[in-house]
């Protein structure tokens, strides 16, 4: 005996003729389903208000800033930066800094002129890596500039986080920090997760100060909004202990706004607020010298860090304030147009299921539309932020397609038939298969990317709620090998990527619920086949 939900009709029937419209618990469902819709994407995008930490009169320290425009990488070739940007970013950034940090001296010699001309100060550094020409004409040029330009350069940094990237060993690069001294007035540092100061002590002794990268998100461990500020506070007091009397300066702490979650940490606008306003506080409290990472969304970083690397910005890549420092700030900015276009959807539902038949029907009807538009939106929206190339844009787009293709094919199983829905629905039903075997696979694909390459990827659980709820509630014939191994793949990744995860991330048990659903999705397909 074939197991079905009661809201939608059997495999291979429509619902009854003779059942009368349900004007009532349609109206009901409708307007459930609106007010379901309105506050999801509301509930998502409402303004929170914390204390500012920036004004008119009063500015902040330092923030990271790379030169590039949202179409612009470092990888570039030919490499090209615009003076017109940068005139236009150091003017933005002076209403809010003091100075800022540069990475390269590669395409930046207009910038003393420009920081000069907006009354910023500059920590300049030279990018130092596993090629020793490409170093020594970084390290040229770092001392040509502090020399020529000793009135905005405050300072130099030599190296970013090579001991990191072990492009270079401790010894190797307390020479060359050696030999900037030797030859600039400034004072001279080196910028490096704080760990790698810990494991090369003997790089401490050739720095005017330690610069050290403070990232909670990043950490091994990492520290969920709340515990973030804890944890920077106990590590600065550790480093002003162990190296006193040198100064300590945190010259690089954030939060991305956009990304997966990693254990307790979640990257979201407010929390990027949260984290960048209490930290200045905390800061300037303590007479802690600092610099924010950073300036501007860098979009080109997702290609190496995936979603989150993108999105560690004040402004965003279109140089709009982002809310981090002052006023109110939102975690879905565009809300009001995912609204709009999720109302389409909700509408579209209503008018393809048309006059439904019975009680039944007319309640599932509006809200299966609700939790359409919601969980498309979303998965839209996750796109938006995360989608790097043609390949990931045509991947979210086919997906945004079969789950418009799963919303008809309920919707009309719901609808009472006409002869134009009939063979709508008729077409689709003899595809169903396929369309489940199709989310079943991009469920598949997925899972495996999530257990074995999992750290630069978000969580799809939108992606394939539609068609998991879809046809678990409506069982469909499908090719039973192949729909047995995906079931199997899908199941048997669910587990270890919680263990991966661990146990407290949200996102991972929302994706470990959709896998759920999709398996038992799948499941009861194949059993359809036997009845």
């Amino acid at each position: 005996m074939q197991v079905r939900c009661a809201a939608l009709p059997p495999y291979g029937q429509t619902m009854p003729a003779t059942a009368r419209f349900a004007f009532l618990p349609y109206l009901f469902a409708c307007l459930l389903g609106l007010f379901a819709l309105c506050g999801f994407w509301y509930g998502l995008g409402q303004p929170v208000l914390l204390p500012d930490v920036a004004s008119a009169t009063h500015k902040l320290q330092c923030a990271s800033y790379t030169p590039f425009d949202k179409d612009q990488s470092p990888f570039d070739q030919p490499f090209k930066l615009r003076p017109e940007r940068m005139d236009a970013d150091l003017a933005l950034l002076a209403t809010r800094f003091e100075c800022i940090r540069t990475y390269s001296m590669t395409g930046l010699e207009a910038l003393p002129a420009l920081a000069r001309k907006h009354g910023l100060k500059l920590m300049i550094g030279a990018w130092v890596n596993s090629n020793p020409v490409d170093t020594a004409k970084e390290v040229d040029l770092l001392i040509a500039s502090a020399n020529a330009n000793a009135d905005v350069v405050t300072s130099v940094i030599v190296g970013n986080e090579v001991l990191l990237r072990k492009e270079i060993t401790g010894p190797q690069l307390a020479k060359l920090i050696v030999r900037v001294k030797s030859h600039v007035k400034q004072p001279v540092t080196y910028a490096d997760v704080w760990e790698f100061w810990l494991k090369h002590p003997e790089i401490a002794p050739t720095v005017d100060f330690l610069t050290i990268h403070l990232l909670p998100y990043w950490e091994d461990d990492p520290s969920n909004i709340d515990a973030a500020l804890n944890h920077v506070a106990e590590v600065r007091k550790v480093f002003g202990n162990r190296f006193a009397p040198k100064d300590v300066m945190i010259g690089e702490t954030g939060w991305p706004s956009e990304g997966r979650q990693r254990e307790t940490a979640l990257p979201s606008r407010v929390n990027e607020a949260k984290f960048i306003r209490g930290f200045v506080v905390m800061a300037e409290h303590n007479g802690w010298h600092y610099n924010l990472i950073e300036a501007f969304d860098q979009p080109w970083k997702r290609a190496s860090e995936g979603a989150v690397g993108g999105y560690w910005g004040l402004f965003d890549a279109d140089r709009q304030d982002k809310g981090v420092l002052a006023g109110p700030v939102s975690n879905l900015p565009f809300w009001r147009q995912w609204l709009g276009i999720g109302g389409l959807i909700f509408l579209g539902t209503l008018a393809l299921g048309g006059r439904v038949r019975g009680t039944r029907a007319a309640l599932i009807l509006p809200l299966l539309g609700a939790v359409a538009t919601c969980s498309i939106g979303t998965w839209g929206e996750l796109a938006r932020v995360t989608s790097r190339f043609a390949g990931e844009w045509i991947w979210a787009g086919l997906l945004v397609g079969l789950n418009l293709l799963v919303l008809a094919h309920a919707a009309l199983a719901l609808s009472s038939k006409t002869a134009w829905r009939e063979r709508a629905f008729n077409w689709l039903e003899q595809r169903a298969g396929w369309l489940l075997a199709a989310a079943g696979f991009a469920g598949a694909v997925m899972m495996l990317a999530l257990v074995f390459d999992p750290r630069y990827r978000s969580f799809p659980s939108a992606a394939l709620l539609l068609p998991a709820l879809v046809y678990l509630c409506r069982p469909v014939r499908v090719p039973r090998a192949e729909i047995a191994l995906l079931a199997f793949i899908i199941g048997a990744g669910i587990a270890p990527q919680l263990y991966r995860e661990g146990l407290e991330n949200q996102q991972a048990w929302g994706w470990a619920l959709v896998s759920g659903l999709m398996v038992a999705a799948l499941w009861r397909s194949l059993r359809v086949r036997k009845a």
